[in-house]
């Protein structure tokens, strides 16, 4: 910035970040990187830490400061917040009476032209009232009982999509209350619940629920915490503003003003156009990322919507036509243990059939033994199922009814129910899991794809889509199987011709020959990732040692703590386990190996770095790694005084141009190999 005045600076940042978040969290098109908005965050908070006379309620950095409140004050609204009348037939019909009932009210005849309506979401959330002053967010209130609410404005400040100031050039209006729902969408709803389970937390029960109650905190930290959002759909208390003359020019004039809007909605006539769009909505329901319960009708016309009035504080002019209930309550008959793609296992409930969320639900997932204990769930009880969109169907909570006799708690098997592998649970988590990851059924598609993957065995054409027909086809059981798949057979698969088959097998045999990291990453040793695998096998030097390996002898290894030595010898002590590994081996695998590493000779090239720049004639980037690394060197990826070796290849581009300012010994792939081989 070219000014030195604070004062200037600091309102030039507000006015940025304000634009770049409305960019970001209401139209979902930012225009600068997540680390441009954060420098220019930083920046804000500077100056109003050397300035504070300059800090403003508004600022953008007062939304993530934690305020604790001792209670929520009343709010009185200047004009109620009123429900409206909820129409529960979810056919059809719904839309055609309220069409009935307002061309009566109007005094129409069947020869006057249909009444224009809009049409918008009913969101499953909190209604929220926020008062903007001179175009400045002064308070926000929940709905309360319609003529008081509670004041939690601390919270709404959190909720990034809310503008704390109107956009517009010019004055604003001295008062204009814009009205809305926060809400929070399902994948962040999801998120937040999984978190909170690895944790060993209590969840939420729904979306609506984790939103007004991160709403109410009295520490807006904790809502802060809380991925909420926010869609406006009308107005309260208006002063000095010249209203346009529909609900749907409302709504985009508030787009105008930077309220975030739905941009499901539509203008129809009569009832067939309600109808038209409660059908479409009601297809895609399930693809929206919030829930809703229904759809909300209003008359278009302001001017008509004041003629219509209200009827026991229900306007005449809007309904709210509901969806089929996405929780309902059922009997849960029994409690069935599944087994997933990475051996974890997860209690299932086995349901009387119920129809919720538009479709008939007999199984819901209960999620892990700790979150049954802390709902209280038990075989026999009356539970309540939830379904939303395309995610699984979970019970969330009991009926709270007494039980006729004692059911003791569920206890999860101490052996895998597909496979009878050992199952184990590691401190501090809540997953329990099987151990035959290369012998369990549930978890062979996972198993030969991550033994196959690039890093791993690399076997070129073994992809998701093949692997599914070979493991579904009952052609591939086991890992070792995989080397026994012939041309023949193959060729006969969906979307494999000869070739293609060929070239699989030729694969296959290609990675008979490995390394020893490589094949123990393939394993799928929990726990056991690359770098892992190549210290074990530096370590031990042969498979043998490693799998004969005591428990103090893994934890000798450098960087293998508790966690991992336990779930490498828990894993070898699985017969099932060994059994794969020899068969693998029996099937030709094979690799170099060394003595262990107190009795091994020093490698050639220990403590030289290496840095791989552009492509090399013949050898891939990871080929080129691992041939360094097995004599001792080491590959970095940037350049430094530190460098012993560049190794260059076509299209290498500054990292050359640096070695060559640095003086580092520049090697094509032809004196990489000449060196390694020396």
């Amino acid at each position: 910035m070219s000014t030195t005045d604070p004062a200037a600076q600091a309102q030039a940042l507000r006015e940025q970040l304000h634009y770049h978040a409305h960019r970001y969290y209401v139209l979902d098109d930012p225009q600068i990187p997540d680390a441009e908005y954060d420098r220019l965050f930083r920046e804000l908070q500077a100056i109003e830490e050397a300035h504070p006379e300059l800090l403003t309620p508004d600022s953008p950095t007062q939304r993530v400061l934690g305020r604790v409140l001792e209670g929520l004050t009343p709010v009185r609204h200047a004009v109620p917040m009123l429900s409206i009348r909820t129409e529960t037939d979810t056919e059809a019909t719904g839309a055609i009476a309220f069409d009935v009932r307002v061309r009566k009210e109007l005094g129409l005849t069947e020869a006057d032209p249909p009444v224009e309506y809009a049409a918008e979401l009913k969101f499953d959330g909190l209604a929220m009232n926020l008062r903007y002053e001179d175009g400045k967010l002064k308070h926000a209130a929940t709905r309360g009982d319609g003529e008081v609410g509670e004041d939690v404005t601390h919270s709404i400040y959190t909720i990034r999509q809310i503008p704390l100031e109107l956009h517009g050039k010019g004055s604003h209006p001295p008062v204009l209350e814009v009205r809305g729902e926060v809400y929070m969408r399902r994948d962040d709803f999801e998120r937040m619940n999984e978190a909170q389970r690895e944790k060993g937390e209590k969840t939420f029960v729904n979306p609506r629920n984790a939103a007004a109650g991160a709403v109410r905190q009295l520490d807006s930290a904790i809502t802060a915490r809380r991925p909420l959002s926010f869609y406006a759909y009308g107005l309260g208390e208006v002063q000095g503003w010249d209203q346009p003359a529909t609900h749907s020019a409302v709504l985009d004039a508030l787009e105008r003003l930077g309220q975030p809007v739905s941009k499901e909605r539509v203008v129809v006539q009569g009832a067939q156009g309600l109808v038209d769009f409660h059908a479409r909505i009601a297809q895609v329901r399930d693809e929206l990322p919030f829930d809703i319960d229904g759809i909300v009708y209003k008359v278009n016309s302001l001017e008509l919507q004041k003629r219509l009035g209200f009827v026991s504080r229900e306007p005449r002019w809007a309904v709210a036509h509901k969806y089929p209930a996405q929780e309902q309550v059922t009997l849960l008959r029994d409690i069935e243990i599944q087994v997933g793609r990475t051996g974890k296992l997860t209690p299932v409930a086995k349901l009387q059939p119920v129809f919720v969320g538009g479709t008939t639900v007999s199984n819901a997932t209960l999620h892990n033994v700790f979150e049954m204990r802390r709902k209280r769930v038990r075989k026999g009880d009356q539970v309540i199922v939830r379904r939303a969109g395309d995610v699984i169907p979970e019970v969330v909570g009991v009926v709270p009814t007494p039980r006729a006799h004692y059911v003791p708690n569920f206890k999860m098997p101490a052996q895998c129910p597909v496979c009878g592998s050992t199952v184990v649970r590691e401190k501090g988590e809540v997953a329990y899991r099987c151990t035959g990851g290369l012998f369990c059924a549930a978890q062979r598609t996972e198993a030969i794809l991550h033994f196959a993957q690039r890093r791993a065995m690399d076997i070129e054409g073994l992809g998701d889509k093949l692997v599914r027909q070979l493991v579904d086809g009952g052609i591939v059981r086991t890992l070792p199987e995989l080397y026994k798949l012939g041309v023949a057979k193959l060729a006969e698969l969906d979307r494999m011709g000869g070739k293609s088959a060929q070239n699989l097998v030729d694969a296959l045999d290609k990675s008979r020959g490995t390394t020893l990291p490589r094949f123990l990453y393939g394993l799928g040793i929990r726990h056991v990732g690359e770098t892992t695998a190549k210290d074990l096998a530096k370590h031990f030097g042969k498979l043998d040692a490693l799998m004969d390996a005591t428990l103090e002898q893994l934890l000798e290894v450098p960087d293998v703590g508790p966690i991992v030595a336990q779930s490498v010898r828990t894993f070898f002590e699985q017969p099932h386990n060994r059994e794969v590994v020899e068969q693998l081996r029996a099937a030709g695998i094979h690799w170099p190996e060394h003595e262990p590493a107190e009795r091994a000779a020093p490698l050639p090239f220990a403590g030289k770095t290496f840095v791989l720049t552009g492509t090399l004639p013949t050898l891939k980037r990871e080929e080129a790694k691992e041939r360094i690394e097995a004599v001792g060197g080491k590959v970095s990826g940037s350049v430094s005084k530190k460098t012993d070796y560049v190794v260059a290849g076509e299209e290498a581009g500054g990292k050359l141009d640096k070695a060559r300012e640095l003086g580092v010994a520049i090697l094509d792939e032809a004196g990489l190999l000449s060196l390694l081989a020396s």
